[in-house]
């Protein structure tokens, strides 16, 4: 009564004879069969990401991880060799500035050199103004006394009342701020006098006759003012390199460019004219009869633009020292040609796109992009030519990396800025955002977190006196080639997620002797060296800043490519995560209180 497995089996492969004769069933077999082998494949390819799309797309994210991480390693080593350079380039400056001190001493003030050479007919209790000495003569117990107009703050006249008329006078005393508008020789001479001198803070004069006083106080005022435009001449005028006279060529043809416009502008009128390269120098001659020179050895930079998808083709030319346009001092001098007006009036409405006069129009302006590209490209190169002729070898004309560029709004609106084989440029709005690689420090990229859709780029330069540039609003898409750009330039960089106070920064640096050092003043405790504090990323100095990186909301693999160890104990992890939020917590407020300070 047993069951036959054998038995049941030879009957099944004999079933599966009969249906193999049937053709029909052998075309379903293989349909099914192919069907199957398809689902196979593809949970294969699904899981095993076989596909050549999904494929790529790792390779592509696995990339972008290794160039970040060999980004990250270069800058590592780059800060501290930048650090070394810094070092030794304050060193030398400090040397140089040894011997400086003596230009720092005020010069003393004399209104007269004696009694004899007071104005004539001076009356008794009379205030009395001489333009010529640039004095103002005060009665003081009924004796003359003067006080010279650089020492005077500010004159009032407060309303009369019924019976007489006043004048407030005010000095520049100590204890005070004595403003930005105070001459400089005298905010030096109260600086040296303040610890031992009185000072007279204030004088108010009473008089019947309201015309003595009220004349008194015009004169006073409109010499104020004579003696500030005269000073502020002499500062804008005083470190002022002379340049040597331009020598003009004859006797061959002189590259010329007509009908350029000048930036910055002649006395607020736009400046018209023509550009020509003689022997040591260039000239421009406005329509006025303006001239302005600029010599080939006082070029630090020279920048020709091409006309692409801007409305004007231009040569920017970045100077090594300032020069005077007008009335003003200017160290970027731009002749440009606009290709299509700023802005047109459309009196017709909205034209079709198959309108011929509109194909016409575009025609005309593509033909007149080519014919001013290449006209400013002839005269660069014969510009060069002539330079070369005379020994000026170091001028050349460089040409924005177009690829490279980034939007952002470095001043109030956003532009399209470019780098160049030594500058970071935006030329084609005013003011001009001209920046010397040379003069970098360091760059800073604020506002980075993995949600944010921009960020804002802070230059720091290497003169701490002048204050970081900015760049806001900088897609976060760019981030990583610019980051690659200042790598390969041999900037340094860092980044954060939070905005700085770069005023109180810079102040702390200036006064630390050992900013760009890794060690204490001891020479022994060991500290961040230069800007490696503005590292988002930690260090494996301790726990602490580890259990801060784990908790930072940034990946793994990033924090392992910045900091590179540091692994704290399983037993702590818990103490650690929490101490690490309340820190990260301290820290937003901090920087909240330092901006609520700004």
């Amino acid at each position: 009564g047993g069951y036959d497995a054998s038995y049941d089996d030879d009957d099944d492969d004999d079933d599966d004879e009969e249906e193999d004769d049937d053709p029909d069933a052998k075309l379903a077999r293989k349909l099914a069969q192919e069907e199957e082998d398809d689902a196979n494949n593809n949970h294969q390819e699904t899981n095993g990401r076989k596909s050549s799309r999904l494929a790529k797309h790792a390779d592509a994210a696995q990339d972008v991880q290794e160039g970040v991480a060999v980004r990250e390693r270069k800058q590592i080593s780059l800060l501290k060799r930048r650090n070394e350079e810094r070092l030794q380039e304050l060193a030398r400056k400090n040397n140089r500035s040894l011997g400086d001190g003596e230009n720092d001493k005020p010069e003393e003030i004399q209104a007269f050199p004696s009694t004899k050479r007071y104005p004539d007919q001076l009356g008794p209790n009379q205030v009395k103004v001489d333009m010529e000495h640039q004095t103002v003569i005060l009665p003081v117990f009924g004796n003359p006394v003067p006080f010279h107009i650089s020492t005077i703050k500010n004159v009032v006249l407060p309303d009369p009342d019924n019976k007489a008329t006043y004048l407030r006078i005010n000095f520049y005393t100590a204890g005070m701020a004595v403003g930005k508008d105070a001459p400089l020789n005298t905010a030096k001479l109260v600086a040296k006098y303040a610890p031992y001198a009185t000072f007279v803070r204030e004088m108010t004069f009473r008089s019947l006759d309201p015309h003595t006083l009220t004349q008194a106080f015009r004169q006073i005022t409109a010499l104020r003012k004579k003696v500030r435009q005269k000073e502020l001449r002499e500062q804008e005028e005083a470190n002022l390199v002379e340049q040597e006279r331009l020598v003009r060529t004859k006797n061959e043809r002189v590259p010329r460019l007509s009908d350029l416009t000048m930036r910055p502008v002649f006395a607020g009128r736009k400046t018209q004219g023509n550009l020509e390269a003689h022997s040591n120098g260039l000239r421009f001659i406005s329509t006025r009869s303006e001239v302005v020179d600029i010599m080939y050895n006082n070029i630090k930079y020279a920048i020709f633009q091409p006309c692409e998808n801007e409305i004007m083709v231009l040569i920017h030319f970045h100077l090594k020292n300032e020069i005077m346009v007008g009335k003003k001092r200017q160290l970027d001098i731009q002749f440009f040609t606009e290709v299509v007006d700023a802005s047109q009036t459309v009196d017709q409405g909205r034209r079709s796109m198959y309108d011929p006069d509109e194909m016409d129009d575009e025609q005309r302006e593509r033909q007149l992009r080519r014919k001013l590209n290449q006209a400013f490209r002839d005269f660069c190169k014969k510009v060069d030519a002539v330079a070369k002729r005379n020994n000026y070898t170091d001028l050349e004309f460089d040409v924005p990396y177009r690829d490279l560029g980034f939007t952002g709004n470095p001043h109030k609106e956003m532009v399209f800025i470019q780098p160049t084989l030594n500058c970071l440029v935006n030329l084609t709005e005013t003011p001009f955002f001209c920046i010397d690689l040379a003069d970098i420090d360091h760059c800073h990229f604020e506002r980075v977190t993995y949600m944010s859709k921009a960020f804002d780029m802070v230059i720091v330069f290497k003169d701490f006196t002048k204050q970081p540039a900015q760049i806001t609003m900088i897609d976060a898409s760019e981030k990583d080639a610019i980051q690659d750009w200042l790598t390969d330039m041999e900037l340094t960089y860092t980044q954060g997620p939070m905005n700085l106070n770069w005023k109180q920064i810079i102040n702390t640096i200036q006064q630390d002797d050992r900013f760009y050092m890794d060690t204490e003043e001891d020479e022994v405790t060991p500290k961040e060296a230069g800007w490696d504090f503005l590292r988002m990323y930690g260090h494996d100095d301790s726990d602490d800043d580890d259990e801060d990186e784990d908790d930072s909301g940034y990946s793994d693999s990033e924090n392992k490519v910045a900091a590179g160890g540091g692994e704290s104990d399983d037993e702590n992890d818990d103490d650690d995560d929490d101490a690490g939020s309340l820190d990260s917590e301290d820290e937003e407020e901090f920087y909240e209180d330092e901006s609520e300070d700004d």
